[in-house]
């Protein structure tokens, strides 16, 4: 099928508009035109990931995360980017992002991140419009609450973790829980409006933990961790959609962080 015609369900889903002002949402590389064989979903772009989409013959690479290319009025040049660039080029491989689009959606990244946990009653955490439908992170509730410290090592086992960075514990039980998938430091003051017992998110630096102030527990799972789960979503929708579109989601591991 047309590349136009899997755009068009895309952004049925979550259009481009919906993005934020920093973001590089949309057809990045390639032709609205192509005729695509089979595509791969994939959270990062990598020179991996492109080697795999020659490997399957796939000429579509659907990525959550855009390639964030330098303004072109400055003399820096990300060679990184502009090498993948010219290997998809070269190869006829067409490029899509669907990013903070897809944060935006209601049931997007954030509320999929609470269906680990099956958080119950979930709305958006920081509304982007009137009728709270478009917005950042989520809220909910837990089935049944527990202590801080098991509750911490049950989003080890949920998000199958070795590692993860939390604030003082506050011997408190955990029942009201926000989230932000991807860096979300920017919402503890959100959650801690709402009252929620926890928010989870990543990214967070030294500074951000002082902020709690013993009122709520922040963690930090890592950002590849609490945004990998987007690739079965979008996997999901098109199944749903398009059927007969062949897609599969990217074996290759994109998770630039290691721990030693």
């Amino acid at each position: 099928m047309l590349l136009s015609e899997i755009i068009e369900i895309l952004e049925d889903w979550c259009p481009a508009s919906d993005a934020e002002d920093f973001d590089n949402v949309g057809l990045l590389v390639g032709d609205q035109e192509s005729e695509i064989k089979k595509g791969i979903i994939t959270l990062d772009i990598t020179d991996d990931v492109i080697d795999e989409c020659i490997s399957c013959e796939s000429n579509l690479i659907i990525s959550f995360h855009p390639l964030f290319i330098i303004d072109p009025k400055t003399e820096i040049t990300d060679t990184r980017v502009n090498d993948i660039i010219i290997k998809c080029v070269k190869n006829d491989i067409n490029v899509y992002c669907i990013h903070t689009n897809l944060d935006n959606n209601r049931d997007g990244t954030s509320y999929q991140l609470g269906e680990i946990l099956k958080l119950k009653n979930q709305k958006i955490l920081i509304s982007n419009d009137c009728n709270s439908l478009k917005g950042m992170g989520s809220i909910g509730f837990m089935e049944k609450s527990m202590m801080d410290y098991d509750f911490i090592s049950f989003l080890k086992e949920k998000f199958d973790l070795k590692y993860l960075r939390h604030s003082n514990l506050l011997n408190k039980k955990i029942k009201k829980v926000a989230l932000v998938a991807g860096s979300g430091s920017f919402a503890i003051e959100n959650a801690i409006f709402e009252k929620a017992d926890c928010f989870i998110s990543s990214d967070f630096k030294y500074h951000d933990f002082f902020k709690p102030n013993k009122k709520i527990l922040i963690v930090d799972i890592g950002h590849y961790e609490s945004e990998t789960h987007i690739k079965e979503t979008i996997l999901n929708h098109l199944n749903k959609k398009i059927p007969k579109f062949a897609c599969i989601i990217a074996k290759s591991k994109t998770n630039p962080v290691n721990y030693f």
